[in-house]
């Protein structure tokens, strides 16, 4: 491995950099995003069972906003049980905001590597090939050199192009993922408004 990053020459370093900067991020949203921590399933039914035993309790909304990002925005309309449908509904899109950014995030900077990781593999082509027209004498071609730039330009580009596809195939992978859990955060907080004001059953 050090041998190739030798022979790629300095332009792979930012490159690398990149490269952990994208697993590090891949494996952090993998974690961030499981679907039994972001929309916990039976959660809403069990939140309306409390609350039609209970009621609404301090203790019950901490808790429930602080198991998961379906709490936080759940937790919000029955802040406002007592308020009317569209105070409720309001409170719940502005939890469900905070709670799609923090989804997102770092997905921009993911998105940022997909796309400049194979401009950057092309700069490194661009030194290369550089290197390999400055190696040329008018008395003859040095073939060290020549054969350096060339492999300055090929580890560039297919370093380059190794990050950007499994970065961009996650960054796509991701938002679809964030808004599939958006939509069903929505549709399990208008049944809960629904349910408090008497509309639905469950």
């Amino acid at each position: 491995m050090f041998s190739i990053v030798q022979a790629a020459g300095w332009p792979i370093w930012p490159l690398l950099l990149a490269s952990i900067i994208a697993v590090a991020l891949i494996l952090e949203r993998l974690v961030a995003l499981r679907r039994s921590k972001v929309v916990p399933p039976g959660l809403l039914q069990r939140v309306v069972a409390e609350y039609r035993q209970k009621g609404v309790t301090a203790a019950m909304l901490g808790d429930l906003e602080a198991q998961s990002p379906l709490g936080r925005v759940l937790g919000a309309g029955l802040r406002n049980v007592g308020s009317s449908r569209e105070i409720m509904k309001e409170a719940i899109e502005e939890a469900g905001g905070v709670v799609s950014h923090n989804l997102e995030r770092y997905l921009t900077t993911l998105g940022t590597i997909a796309s400049i990781s194979p401009l950057m593999g092309l700069f490194g082509t661009v030194v290369g090939m550089i290197e390999i027209f400055g190696s040329q004498a008018p008395g003859g071609s040095n073939p060290i050199q020549l054969a350096h730039g060339i492999s300055v330009a090929l580890y560039n580009t297919g370093f380059g192009l190794l990050i950007a596809i499994p970065s961009m195939i996650f960054w796509r992978h991701f938002r679809a993922l964030v808004d599939s859990f958006v939509v069903e955060m929505q549709q399990q907080a208008v049944r809960l408004v629904e349910v408090l004001h008497g509309q639905r059953n469950s």
